[in-house]
């Protein structure tokens, strides 16, 4: 299927690795233009040498930004002033007791998780509605609807990310301009595989790991397995084009059935 996205510009947040790569790997591949972001310069040679390697014509480069630092975005938004996909894909996450969750992490997590999509597409949006085309996504997660309690602080900044994305499509009527979430649910990305290997370090196989998690964490789930990156990534490649015009303030779930929901 030809997703009609050749040479429109992209920028993929948190795109050296784990779901952001595999978005950008496949926009790529589409024919789009991307801007990569990460924290440092050899993560992002590492990750456009990824994209060439599979799609060797791909137009790739990279702004190295930290999002928890406004001045940073600020220089990202003048290298970078306009474009036609923006996937707000960068995010933190960590385990920790409710009560012992101090304002600095809620503070931290909603400066990354929310005020950085919230920066970028107060640049961007405006622009997108002038021209009368584009996409916003927000990479928010299962974790919005329902709220982890090893993770309250995470999981609130996830759902914040579903009302922002909400509403800046209330702002899109009558225009071909889109912004919609996608609720990815546990994906086998970087920090799952780490949390594999520390499992399987204890004497467990991964398999065993793997499936003792869905048993005990994630019970709902219908996949019973790990999402792939690729598996997100073809979502959002989707929701990203032309043929996905009519998709708009929707929260796409991508979680393997983990949501006890029909709505």
């Amino acid at each position: 299927m030809d997703l009609q996205l050749t040479n429109k510009v992209a920028l993929i947040t948190g795109s050296t690795a784990g779901i952001g790569l595999a978005i950008a790997r496949r926009l790529a591949a589409e024919g789009a233009e991307i801007i990569l972001t990460g924290r440092t310069e050899a993560r992002l040679q590492e990750a456009q040498a990824a994209i060439l390697a599979e799609t060797p014509g791909a137009t790739v480069r990279g702004v190295a930004v930290d999002f928890s630092r406004s001045e940073q975005v600020d220089y990202l938004l003048i290298q970078i002033p306009t474009v036609d996909i923006l996937v707000n894909n960068v995010g933190i996450f960590e385990p920790k007791p409710f009560a012992e969750i101090p304002d600095e992490d809620w503070l931290r997590f909603f400066e990354v998780n929310v005020l950085s999509g919230v920066r970028l597409s107060r640049q961007y949006f405006p622009l997108m509605l002038k021209k009368d085309w584009g996409r916003i996504l927000f990479i928010s997660s299962e974790s919005g609807l329902q709220i982890p309690e090893e993770m309250i602080h995470y999981g609130t900044t996830k759902t914040a990310q579903l009302a922002v994305a909400r509403g800046l499509a209330e702002l899109t009527k009558g225009t071909q301009v889109t912004v919609n979430s996608v609720l990815p649910g546990p994906t086998a990305s970087e920090g799952v595989e780490e949390f594999i290997q520390k499992m399987s370090a204890e004497g467990k196989s991964k398999e065993d790991a793997e499936r003792e998690f869905f048993q005990n964490a994630r019970p709902s789930s219908l996949l019973q397995r790990f999402a792939t990156t690729d598996e997100v990534a073809n979502m959002v490649a989707y929701l990203a084009s032309p043929l996905a015009s009519a998709t708009n303030g929707a929260s796409v779930r991508v979680d393997g059935g983990v949501i006890r929901s029909i709505g």
